[in-house]
C-alpha cells in the first residue's frame, strides 16, 4: 500500500519550498505497473551526476552517482545514498532554481521496472530487507539499463555495478544516450 506522506518523505519535504520548486510534493499515485519503478535522472547541479531511484515500500529510495551508470561489469560506481524521494518524483523533468536545494536542471534519463533477485538460502530477500542489509540485486527493464545490476554498502557509502550478462558492455552509455527517455529532449533543451 503506498502512502501519500510517510517519516521516509519527511527528509524529501523539509529541504523544499513547494511554492519556488517545480519538483513534485508527496503524492498517493496509482501503480502504472505490476512491477516496481526505477528511475534514473540526470541532474545538472552544482556537480553534474545521476540519481538512481528505487520504488520500495512506497518510496524512492535514492543514490547520486557521481559518473553515472556504467554498462561494464568491471567498473563499479560510487553511489552516494540521499535522501527518500516520492514516488511522484520518478518522472520529474525540470529546472530547480538557483535558491533551492539540489539546484539545477533534471532530466529523465532512464525509467521502467526492475525485479528484486537477491537471494538467501534460495529464498527472496525483500527489498525493504536488502536496503537494510546493504545489499541489492535487481534486474532492470529501462530503455537504457537492462538486465543485472548489484548495489553493496561499503562502510558509509555504496557501490553500484553491472551484472556480467548478455547487456554488459563497454560503451559509455552516459555519452552515447543523452536525452529524456520521455521527452527525448537534452538537457541544452529541458533548461531553456
Amino acid at each position: 500500500m503506498q502512502k501519500a506522506k510517510t517519516k521516509k518523505s519527511k527528509t524529501y519535504e523539509q529541504k523544499r519550498d513547494f511554492s519556488k520548486t517545480p519538483e513534485p510534493k508527496p503524492e498517493k499515485i496509482n501503480p502504472q505497473f505490476k512491477d516496481p519503478l526505477f528511475t534514473v535522472q540526470e541532474h545538472h547541479a552544482s556537480h553534474i551526476h545521476w540519481d538512481l531511484r528505487l520504488e520500495i515500500d512506497g518510496v524512492m529510495p535514492s543514490w547520486a552517482l557521481p559518473k553515472g551508470p556504467s554498462l561494464d561489469p568491471k567498473v563499479k560506481r560510487l553511489a552516494v545514498q540521499t535522501e527518500d524521494h516520492p514516488l511522484s518524483y520518478a518522472t520529474f523533468e525540470g529546472v530547480i532554481p538557483e535558491s533551492e536545494y539540489g539546484a539545477g536542471t533534471v532530466m529523465v534519463w532512464d525509467y521502467g521496472t526492475y525485479e528484486n533477485t537477491h537471494r538467501k538460502n534460495n529464498k527472496l530477500v525483500p527489498m525493504e530487507q536488502c536496503l537494510q542489509d546493504g545489499h541489492i540485486e535487481v534486474v532492470f527493464h529501462g530503455s537504457k539499463l537492462k538486465g543485472g545490476f548489484v548495489l553493496i554498502k561499503i562502510k558509509e557509502n555504496w557501490l553500484f555495478f553491472k551484472k556480467n550478462d548478455v547487456f554488459a558492455s563497454k560503451e559509455d552509455i552516459t555519452k552515447t544516450h543523452t536525452k529524456s527517455v520521455l521527452t527525448e529532449r537534452t538537457i541544452k533543451h529541458i533548461k531553456n
